[in-house]
Protein backbone atom coordinates (compact mmCIF):
# COMPACT_ATOMS: atom_id res chain seq x y z
CA UNK A 1 0.00 0.00 0.00
CA UNK A 2 1.18 3.29 -0.76
CA UNK A 3 1.60 5.74 2.14
CA UNK A 4 -1.55 8.00 1.17
CA UNK A 5 -3.76 5.67 0.26
CA UNK A 6 -7.71 5.93 0.74
CA UNK A 7 -6.67 9.93 1.62
CA UNK A 8 -8.20 13.23 0.04
CA UNK A 9 -5.90 16.14 -0.26
CA UNK A 10 -6.57 19.69 -1.38
CA UNK A 11 -4.00 21.98 -2.92
CA UNK A 12 -3.96 25.32 -3.28
CA UNK A 13 -2.07 27.01 -6.57
CA UNK A 14 -1.16 23.65 -7.63
CA UNK A 15 -0.76 24.26 -11.31
CA UNK A 16 2.40 24.79 -11.73
CA UNK A 17 6.10 25.15 -9.55
CA UNK A 18 6.05 23.92 -6.14
CA UNK A 19 2.29 23.42 -5.72
CA UNK A 20 2.38 21.06 -8.96
CA UNK A 21 4.86 18.54 -7.28
CA UNK A 22 3.21 18.66 -4.06
CA UNK A 23 -0.21 17.49 -5.75
CA UNK A 24 1.95 15.23 -8.26
CA UNK A 25 3.75 13.26 -5.39
CA UNK A 26 0.65 13.33 -3.04
CA UNK A 27 -1.08 11.61 -5.99
CA UNK A 28 2.22 9.19 -6.51
CA UNK A 29 1.21 8.01 -2.84
CA UNK A 30 -2.08 7.15 -2.96
CA UNK A 31 -4.35 10.60 -2.52
CA UNK A 32 -6.96 11.59 -4.08
CA UNK A 33 -6.00 15.47 -5.34
CA UNK A 34 -7.93 18.38 -5.73
CA UNK A 35 -6.09 20.50 -8.20
CA UNK A 36 -6.16 24.44 -8.07
CA UNK A 37 -4.54 27.45 -9.98
CA UNK A 38 -5.78 30.63 -11.80
CA UNK A 39 -4.97 29.50 -14.94
CA UNK A 40 -7.90 26.62 -16.11
CA UNK A 41 -5.00 25.36 -18.37
CA UNK A 42 -2.53 24.22 -15.93
CA UNK A 43 -5.20 22.95 -13.71
CA UNK A 44 -6.60 20.55 -16.45
CA UNK A 45 -2.76 19.65 -17.17
CA UNK A 46 -1.86 18.86 -13.36
CA UNK A 47 -5.15 16.90 -13.49
CA UNK A 48 -4.45 14.67 -16.68
CA UNK A 49 -0.57 14.02 -15.55
CA UNK A 50 -1.88 12.58 -12.22
CA UNK A 51 -4.77 10.67 -14.16
CA UNK A 52 -2.51 9.33 -16.27
CA UNK A 53 -0.42 7.68 -13.84
CA UNK A 54 -3.21 6.24 -12.64
CA UNK A 55 -3.87 8.29 -9.89
CA UNK A 56 -7.07 10.35 -9.16
CA UNK A 57 -7.77 14.26 -9.44
CA UNK A 58 -10.36 16.55 -10.28
CA UNK A 59 -9.60 20.89 -10.95
CA UNK A 60 -11.16 23.25 -8.70
CA UNK A 61 -9.78 26.38 -10.70
CA UNK A 62 -9.89 29.74 -9.25
CA UNK A 63 -8.39 32.33 -7.17
CA UNK A 64 -8.45 31.44 -3.53
CA UNK A 65 -8.52 35.43 -2.08
CA UNK A 66 -12.26 35.61 -3.84
CA UNK A 67 -14.74 35.23 -0.73
CA UNK A 68 -16.53 32.21 -1.91
CA UNK A 69 -13.43 30.03 -3.20
CA UNK A 70 -12.98 28.13 0.09
CA UNK A 71 -16.35 26.73 0.28
CA UNK A 72 -16.08 25.52 -3.26
CA UNK A 73 -12.28 24.28 -2.97
CA UNK A 74 -13.58 22.14 -0.10
CA UNK A 75 -16.70 20.63 -1.51
CA UNK A 76 -14.96 19.74 -4.68
CA UNK A 77 -12.97 17.43 -2.48
CA UNK A 78 -16.02 15.55 -0.21
CA UNK A 79 -18.66 16.10 -3.20
CA UNK A 80 -15.77 13.92 -5.77
CA UNK A 81 -14.25 12.34 -3.05
CA UNK A 82 -16.38 11.82 0.02
CA UNK A 83 -14.10 12.97 2.61
CA UNK A 84 -10.85 15.45 3.69
CA UNK A 85 -7.57 14.14 5.06
CA UNK A 86 -5.03 16.64 3.83
CA UNK A 87 -5.10 20.61 3.39
CA UNK A 88 -2.12 22.14 1.77
CA UNK A 89 -2.47 26.02 1.82
CA UNK A 90 0.21 27.05 -0.93
CA UNK A 91 -0.74 29.44 -3.85
CA UNK A 92 0.91 32.58 -3.43
CA UNK A 93 3.32 34.99 -4.95
CA UNK A 94 5.53 38.35 -4.92
CA UNK A 95 4.67 41.73 -4.84
CA UNK A 96 8.19 43.57 -4.46
CA UNK A 97 8.80 46.89 -3.21
CA UNK A 98 10.99 48.43 -0.51
CA UNK A 99 8.41 50.04 2.06
CA UNK A 100 8.09 53.66 0.87
CA UNK A 101 7.21 52.68 -2.26
CA UNK A 102 4.97 50.03 -1.20
CA UNK A 103 1.23 51.08 -2.06
CA UNK A 104 -1.99 49.88 -0.03
CA UNK A 105 -3.05 47.57 -3.22
CA UNK A 106 -0.04 45.56 -2.60
CA UNK A 107 0.23 45.45 0.89
CA UNK A 108 -3.24 43.93 1.25
CA UNK A 109 -2.92 41.52 -1.84
CA UNK A 110 0.12 39.66 -0.11
CA UNK A 111 -2.33 39.73 3.30
CA UNK A 112 -5.01 38.16 0.76
CA UNK A 113 -2.50 35.42 -0.63
CA UNK A 114 -0.55 34.40 2.22
CA UNK A 115 -2.84 34.80 4.95
CA UNK A 116 -6.29 35.54 4.31
CA UNK A 117 -6.90 32.65 2.21
CA UNK A 118 -5.43 30.01 4.18
CA UNK A 119 -7.35 31.26 6.90
CA UNK A 120 -10.52 31.27 5.01
CA UNK A 121 -10.20 27.74 3.56
CA UNK A 122 -9.07 26.28 6.84
CA UNK A 123 -12.79 27.93 8.25
CA UNK A 124 -14.79 26.55 5.45
CA UNK A 125 -12.70 22.58 6.61
CA UNK A 126 -13.80 22.88 10.15
CA UNK A 127 -17.22 21.78 9.87
CA UNK A 128 -16.39 18.93 7.92
CA UNK A 129 -12.94 17.43 9.63
CA UNK A 130 -15.32 18.05 12.71
CA UNK A 131 -18.62 16.27 11.58
CA UNK A 132 -15.77 13.75 10.43
CA UNK A 133 -13.68 13.00 13.89
CA UNK A 134 -17.02 12.99 15.26
CA UNK A 135 -17.95 10.10 13.42
CA UNK A 136 -15.17 8.13 13.58
CA UNK A 137 -14.53 8.98 17.80
CA UNK A 138 -18.30 7.34 17.81
CA UNK A 139 -17.15 4.14 15.78
CA UNK A 140 -13.96 3.65 17.53
CA UNK A 141 -11.61 4.85 14.67
CA UNK A 142 -8.25 6.93 14.69
CA UNK A 143 -8.38 8.66 11.20
CA UNK A 144 -4.94 11.79 11.75
CA UNK A 145 -6.01 14.36 9.22
CA UNK A 146 -2.90 17.09 7.95
CA UNK A 147 -2.47 20.28 7.34
CA UNK A 148 0.45 22.03 5.82
CA UNK A 149 1.02 25.74 5.53
CA UNK A 150 3.66 26.47 2.70
CA UNK A 151 5.41 29.35 4.14
CA UNK A 152 9.16 30.88 3.35
CA UNK A 153 12.21 31.87 5.80
CA UNK A 154 11.15 35.43 4.62
CA UNK A 155 8.93 34.99 7.36
CA UNK A 156 11.32 33.91 9.69
CA UNK A 157 14.07 36.54 8.79
CA UNK A 158 12.38 39.36 7.04
CA UNK A 159 13.78 39.90 3.20
CA UNK A 160 14.29 43.32 1.99
CA UNK A 161 11.57 44.44 -0.66
CA UNK A 162 9.48 42.11 0.84
CA UNK A 163 7.55 43.50 4.12
CA UNK A 164 3.80 42.38 2.72
CA UNK A 165 5.25 38.89 0.93
CA UNK A 166 6.83 38.63 4.87
CA UNK A 167 4.23 40.03 6.86
CA UNK A 168 2.15 37.50 5.15
CA UNK A 169 4.16 34.37 4.96
CA UNK A 170 5.07 35.44 9.15
CA UNK A 171 1.51 35.53 9.75
CA UNK A 172 1.24 31.65 8.64
CA UNK A 173 3.50 30.77 11.47
CA UNK A 174 0.60 32.15 13.88
CA UNK A 175 -2.21 30.54 12.06
CA UNK A 176 -0.33 27.44 12.33
CA UNK A 177 0.28 27.03 15.87
CA UNK A 178 -2.99 28.50 16.57
CA UNK A 179 -5.12 25.99 14.39
CA UNK A 180 -2.78 23.38 15.78
CA UNK A 181 -3.80 23.99 19.22
CA UNK A 182 -7.76 23.77 18.44
CA UNK A 183 -7.83 21.02 15.96
CA UNK A 184 -5.99 18.78 18.16
CA UNK A 185 -8.79 17.26 19.52
CA UNK A 186 -9.95 16.23 16.03
CA UNK A 187 -6.79 14.19 15.54
CA UNK A 188 -5.62 16.92 13.24
CA UNK A 189 -1.87 17.71 12.77
CA UNK A 190 -1.14 21.16 11.69
CA UNK A 191 2.58 21.80 10.57
CA UNK A 192 4.51 24.81 8.17
CA UNK A 193 7.05 24.37 5.62
CA UNK A 194 9.30 27.52 4.80
CA UNK A 195 11.10 27.76 2.31
CA UNK A 196 14.61 28.79 1.49
CA UNK A 197 15.56 29.55 -2.54
CA UNK A 198 13.19 26.82 -4.33
CA UNK A 199 14.20 26.77 -8.33
CA UNK A 200 10.76 28.72 -9.30
CA UNK A 201 10.21 31.20 -11.37
CA UNK A 202 9.84 33.98 -8.71
CA UNK A 203 13.79 33.52 -7.88
CA UNK A 204 14.82 33.49 -11.31
CA UNK A 205 16.62 36.79 -12.06
CA UNK A 206 15.26 39.98 -11.64
CA UNK A 207 14.57 41.88 -15.43
CA UNK A 208 14.17 38.68 -17.08
CA UNK A 209 10.29 39.76 -18.00
CA UNK A 210 8.80 36.94 -15.99
CA UNK A 211 5.22 38.20 -14.60
CA UNK A 212 2.41 36.66 -12.56
CA UNK A 213 -0.97 37.80 -14.14
CA UNK A 214 -3.23 38.37 -10.97
CA UNK A 215 -6.45 40.05 -11.26
CA UNK A 216 -6.04 41.31 -14.75
CA UNK A 217 -2.66 43.20 -13.39
CA UNK A 218 0.90 41.98 -14.66
CA UNK A 219 3.08 41.82 -11.78
CA UNK A 220 6.85 41.03 -12.16
CA UNK A 221 8.53 38.67 -10.26
CA UNK A 222 12.01 37.66 -9.55
CA UNK A 223 15.06 38.27 -7.27
CA UNK A 224 17.54 41.21 -7.51
CA UNK A 225 20.61 38.99 -9.16
CA UNK A 226 23.11 40.41 -6.50
CA UNK A 227 21.37 39.67 -3.41
CA UNK A 228 20.34 36.01 -5.09
CA UNK A 229 23.87 35.17 -5.80
CA UNK A 230 25.08 36.31 -2.15
CA UNK A 231 22.32 34.33 -0.81
CA UNK A 232 23.45 31.26 -2.87
CA UNK A 233 27.12 31.62 -1.39
CA UNK A 234 25.57 30.97 2.14
CA UNK A 235 23.52 27.92 1.19
CA UNK A 236 25.36 24.70 3.18
CA UNK A 237 24.29 22.86 0.67
CA UNK A 238 25.75 25.01 -1.90
CA UNK A 239 22.40 25.14 -4.43
CA UNK A 240 19.34 26.32 -4.91
CA UNK A 241 16.22 22.92 -4.21
CA UNK A 242 14.30 21.83 -6.77
CA UNK A 243 10.97 21.45 -6.54
CA UNK A 244 10.35 17.97 -6.16
CA UNK A 245 12.52 18.43 -3.36
CA UNK A 246 10.16 21.43 -1.73
CA UNK A 247 7.30 19.06 -2.05
CA UNK A 248 9.26 15.74 -0.30
CA UNK A 249 8.83 18.64 2.58
CA UNK A 250 4.98 18.44 2.35
CA UNK A 251 4.96 15.06 1.98
CA UNK A 252 6.57 13.79 4.89
CA UNK A 253 4.18 15.94 6.81
CA UNK A 254 1.25 14.80 5.52
CA UNK A 255 2.43 10.79 6.01
CA UNK A 256 1.59 8.63 9.19
CA UNK A 257 5.18 8.93 10.55
CA UNK A 258 4.94 12.33 11.09
CA UNK A 259 1.07 11.82 13.21
CA UNK A 260 2.71 12.88 16.33
CA UNK A 261 3.93 16.41 15.20
CA UNK A 262 1.59 19.43 15.09
CA UNK A 263 2.79 23.27 15.71
CA UNK A 264 5.38 23.33 14.56
CA UNK A 265 7.77 25.42 11.19
CA UNK A 266 9.72 22.77 9.21
CA UNK A 267 12.86 24.91 7.64
CA UNK A 268 13.47 23.37 4.00
CA UNK A 269 15.96 26.27 2.33
CA UNK A 270 19.34 23.93 2.06
CA UNK A 271 20.54 25.09 5.52
CA UNK A 272 20.13 28.90 4.52
CA UNK A 273 19.40 30.45 8.38
CA UNK A 274 15.95 31.47 8.48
Amino acid sequence: MAALDSKVAIVSGSGRGIGRHIALKLAAEGAAVVVNDLDDGLVKKTVGEIMAAGGRAVGAPGSVTAPAFADEFVAAAVETFGDLHIIVNNAGYTWDNVVQKTTDEQWGAMLDVHLTAPFRILRAAQRVISAAAKREQAAGITVCRKVVNVSSIAGLSGNPGQSGYAAGKAGMFGLTKTIAKEWGRYNVTVNAVAFGLIRTRLIQPAGTGATVEIDGREIPVGANPQLLEAAIRMIPLGRTGLPEEAAGAVYLLCTPESDYITGQVLVCSGGLPG
